[in-house]
């Protein structure tokens, strides 16, 4: 398999947020225009740490609502924190990506 290079960094990739609740343990975010693809990567990867209790998303109308991310942990750790190191995670996986 080829290797992907990339030539210059993609500028304006990121997805707007609005907090909808931030109470420690649990946190709900609607993402602005996010899409199922994202979300789903979001979910996963939430899911897969041992120190989540519980990750999904939700959207109403597809059309209409703005899709919402609901995470919540296990006691003593700040759902926020986590939500933040997999985005970092995520980022520094996408920037080794060489097109």
């Amino acid at each position: 398999m080829q290797a992907l290079k990339r030539t210059a960094p993609v500028e304006g990739s990121s997805m707007p947020v609005k907090v909808l609740k931030n109470e420690g343990r649990e946190l709900r975010i609607r993402v602005v225009g996010g899409g199922h693809t994202a979300l789903q990567m979001f979910r996963s990867r939430l899911n897969d740490r041992d120190d989540i209790e519980y990750a999904n998303y939700f959207q109403n109308h597809p059309d209409l609502d703005d899709p919402e991310l609901y995470v919540r942990t296990a006691k003593g750790k700040k759902a926020s924190k986590i939500l933040k190191d997999i985005c970092s995670e995520i980022s520094k996986e996408f920037s080794s990506i060489k097109l």
